[in-house]
């Protein structure tokens, strides 16, 4: 099976916490449907291609920055002394919010596309991409260090491998925060990540997250707009260390590689 496998670095991005809101909170690490929407608009796709994600990195630190908010009320009727703005009779409040930013962040993002005849197209609209690209905000921009095409297997590992260790020359040293969404449903499923033991795996205390991959339209009710329902993955966000002689998936680089 193929992947097409992205090593990235972003001065500063905002990955939205979708129950945030007075402060814009931000994931650690892109979530699934950020990378799969990315991967979409610079492929042009016009509706959803199956695929499966993997998401590693680190990050320098976090700060805060300023942004201007605009809040409305569906049929709220513009009222001066109450709104900002106004568009078509409507009323518009505009403010200043807080929005958390990650910094310094390296990525290592393995995309792979359920129909493996899309992995040629969708590599080359990563590769030679038709606009800047950008994970999380429009604004927040993304360099593509390296794009390429990676087979994906299961392999023994032959020796013991820690989180950010085998990656490559740009993250030396970024070890001490290189870490993983691992799905529980790759924890639950094997005893490689059971417990710290000889020829298993050892996770540190993680973050758990419910993170969003797609969504599909739903009709509740007549006469109302069909409703967002998300498909969502329970995951740990952590480093990680592998023990040699463990079966992981990785590709043949040796990163490992956790999709869903």
């Amino acid at each position: 099976m193929k992947a097409i496998k992205i090593t990235a670095f972003q001065e500063s991005a905002n990955y939205k916490v979708p129950i945030s809101h007075d402060f814009r909170e931000s994931y650690p690490l892109p979530p699934y449907s950020t990378v799969i929407g990315m991967v979409h608009y610079l492929c042009d796709f016009k509706e959803y291609h199956p695929m499966k994600v993997s998401i590693q990195g680190s990050y320098g630190s976090t700060t805060s920055d300023l942004y201007t908010e605009y809040e409305f009320k569906n049929g709220m009727k513009f009222e001066p002394k109450r709104h900002q703005l106004s568009v078509n009779g409507f009323g518009i409040s505009r403010g200043v919010a807080q929005v958390q930013l990650m910094t310094d962040i390296h990525l290592v993002l393995h995309v792979i596309p359920e129909d493996q005849a899309e992995v040629e197209n969708i590599y080359n609209c990563l590769k030679y991409p038709r606009e800047y690209p950008s994970i999380g905000r429009r604004e927040d921009l993304a360099v593509f260090e390296n794009v390429e095409v990676v087979e994906v297997s299961q392999c023994r590992l032959s020796k013991d491998l820690y989180s950010g260790e085998y990656a490559n020359d740009i993250q030396q040293g970024l070890r001490g925060n290189w870490a993983a969404y691992i799905p529980n449903e790759i924890l639950n499923n094997s005893r490689d990540f059971s417990h710290r033991d000889k020829h298993e795996t050892d996770i540190d205390t993680g973050t758990k997250y419910s993170l969003n991959k797609v969504y599909s339209l739903v009709k509740t009710r007549k006469n109302k707009p069909a409703e967002r329902r998300w498909e969502k993955h329970e995951v740990v966000y952590t480093e990680f260390s592998i023990w040699q002689d463990a079966v992981i998936t990785a590709d043949d680089e040796g990163d490992a590689i956790f999709a869903v």
